[in-house]
């Protein structure tokens, strides 16, 4: 835990929208937070996408600009709400034009680009439900989630939907409609172009009476063991995104915002579509990839004023532009517009804060929530003091605390009941209150997993922390064996069971091995079937093959053979065996395992921390 406080300072707003933390807290109320959002017209109930975009062209800021799209190659291109409300109208028109109805579900395998924000909201303006894929899976992750999420809609491009889609698609008999956005070959069967769709659709949409508790949003989001699980979202978590937006990233109308998440992730849809645009404010979309300087570039030519990042991203800053080097290259460009950052997807690490301080100018402000959660929970706020290190404090409305733990490192369940641990310090499970709006519903087609969710009225998050005297939360592990690696939630499984698809492959057993830019890595152990020799050649072979199957995000960067993979006397092998035998940590100390943060923690369990 960091000794060192930053100190709050002076907003450059002249008016941070979270003041008072404790004076907020206690008048806070969930139900007079929504009258900050107007709903639809004539009390129709209430609608994201109308909230995000057709109300400020109904307030007069049509002419704003919504989106500022930066191509890959350079320059950039701007997005009006106006123009946005027209392009989603479009969109919406083509989903009703195909027979697509109310929660049904509308699925995108893109990257950044102005077509993710057309289909996410238009979809929501049909009462469809938008499902985003991360376009960085493998055809087997992008085949799981399309046929466990009742996929009736994809739109891709054509390349993905090639690597990707089309091999499966005979699997797949409820994917009647896949758009495709960008040049399409005539040759590509069984698909229609996005833009000779949008274009031939009229540009008035009206949307029908939405009920708040309608499914809007589903995220997929994995665990150790299993399937993914598909967490549901209902149109009322628009009034969370919009009031944690306005509290952990202190947005105004006037800034321009950019998130750097992928739109996979649940953040890039919460935070990287829909609450920035409920605030009004201008969206930078880079549809490039990470580099330090078109980084720091975009940052000084858009004039970006709120930056909301990842843990990953701001190490490989770090690790660009050394303190004390000859060459600082931050300051080499005007980021004088730039007033607050943010990050989540990880722990991020002291030094992290620090070094934002020192070399940005700027504390980097860590917040902590999950795909289950819907929004940010736990948060730096811009008025407040920073515990480098420290997850924050919960948002007002949101009620948290430390369970007391049983064997298993969960929390004790007794006859139903849990306790609270009282003393500040104490490891626990983190767990918090149900009743703010963007809390998921349920996870599809699987109660019994969404019930062992919830205990003795708490939500039970997964996460083990600490929580001091002064009401700040500290990170300690993850509960279980998911992997955050670079920002991404692994299930061991998944991986696992891929690898064990090789004729090679007997058994296989996944752990996260501390990398010092992506945070985690995935490391593999498995046990070869007689007649296969394990030799570099068989490494890079297997390397390989879990590479087609699961992308480079989620595949294994390193893979050891053993034999003898330590089991539980049912079979299961132990994963924390084998990473305490990894990390040269006590195999009895489990406790040592999770302090040493050696776990991804699961917040957003897809993205968020």
């Amino acid at each position: 835990m960091a000794e060192k406080v930053i100190r709050k300072r002076s907003s450059p707003t002249g008016r941070p929208n979270l003041r008072d933390y404790e004076r907020e807290c206690a008048r806070f109320d969930w139900g007079k937070a929504s009258e900050q959002l107007s709903g639809l017209p004539g009390g129709a109930g209430l609608n994201i996408a109308h909230e995000a975009v057709d109300r400020h062209v109904a307030q007069g800021r049509g002419g704003h600009v919504a989106l500022r799209c930066v191509r890959r190659e350079g320059g950039a291109t701007s997005v009006s709400y106006l123009d946005l409300a027209r392009w989603t109208n479009q969109f919406a028109g083509v989903l009703r034009r195909l027979g697509v109805e109310r929660e049904e579900r509308v699925f995108t395998l893109l990257g950044r680009c102005p077509e993710l924000y057309v289909t996410a909201l238009g979809t929501l303006k049909n009462l469809s439900v938008f499902c985003p894929l991360f376009s960085a899976f493998g055809p087997e992750p992008v085949e799981q989630r399309l046929r466990l999420g009742d996929a009736r809609v994809l739109v891709t491009t054509e390349a993905l939907y090639r690597r990707k889609v089309a091999a499966s698609r005979d699997g797949l008999p409820q994917l009647e409609h896949v758009l495709i956005v960008g040049p399409r070959a005539a040759d590509l069967p069984g698909t229609m172009g996005f833009e000779q769709m949008v274009d031939a659709a009229p540009q008035t949409f009206t949307i029908p009476p939405t009920d708040p508790e309608a499914m809007a949003l589903l995220h997929f989001t994995s665990g150790t063991t299993g399937t993914p699980k598909g967490a549901v979202h209902v149109h009322q978590a628009v009034v969370a995104h919009h009031v944690t937006a306005g509290y952990a990233l202190d947005l105004h109308p006037d800034d321009v915002y950019w998130c750097t998440a992928d739109p996979g992730w649940v953040t890039g849809t919460s935070y990287g579509i829909i609450a920035p645009l409920t605030h009004g404010v201008t969206v930078v979309v880079d549809e490039g990839d990470f580099d330090t300087r078109r980084w720091y570039r975009i940052l000084a030519d858009e004039r970006v004023s709120v930056w909301y990042t990842a843990p990953t991203a701001v190490r490989m800053l770090m690790r660009a532009t050394p303190r004390g080097g000859p060459y600082d290259l931050p300051r080499s460009f005007d980021l004088s517009a730039l007033r607050f950052i943010a990050s989540v997807g990880e722990p991020l690490n002291p030094q992290a804060v620090v070094w934002g301080d020192e070399v940005l100018g700027l504390p980097v402000h860590d917040n902590w929530w999950q795909t289950e959660t819907g929004c940010i929970m736990i948060a730096n706020f811009a008025a407040c003091d920073i515990r480098p290190g420290s997850m924050g404090r919960p948002l007002p409305g949101v009620k948290a605390a430390v369970l007391q733990q049983g064997p298993d490192g969960r929390a004790a369940v007794v006859d139903g009941k849990v306790t609270v641990v009282e003393r500040p310090g104490v490891d626990g499970e983190l767990a918090l209150r149900p009743g703010w709006p963007s809390m998921f519903r349920g996870y599809l087609h699987d109660r019994q997993r969404y019930d062992a969710s919830f205990a003795d009225g708490w939500y039970l998050t997964g996460d083990l922390v600490r929580e001091d005297a002064d009401g700040y939360f500290w990170f300690v592990g993850r509960a279980d064996d998911v992997i955050k690696s670079a920002g991404h939630l692994i299930g061991p499984f998944e991986v696992e069971s891929a690898l064990m698809e090789h004729p090679a492959v007997a058994e296989a057993g996944v752990i996260g091995k501390p990398d010092e830019v992506a945070g985690t890595i995935v490391k593999a152990f498995v046990s070869l079937k007689p007649g296969h020799v394990a030799d570099g050649a068989l490494e890079n072979e297997l390397l390989a093959f879990a590479r087609r199957r699961l992308g480079p995000a989620v595949a294994p960067r390193e893979i050891a053979f053993d034999q003898n993979l330590p089991k539980t006397r049912s079979g299961k092998v132990m994963r924390r065996l084998l990473r305490a035998r990894e990390l040269g940590l006590p195999e009895g100390d489990i406790s040592t395992l999770e302090t040493a943060g050696l776990v991804g923690s699961g917040a957003e369990s897809e993205g968020s921390r």
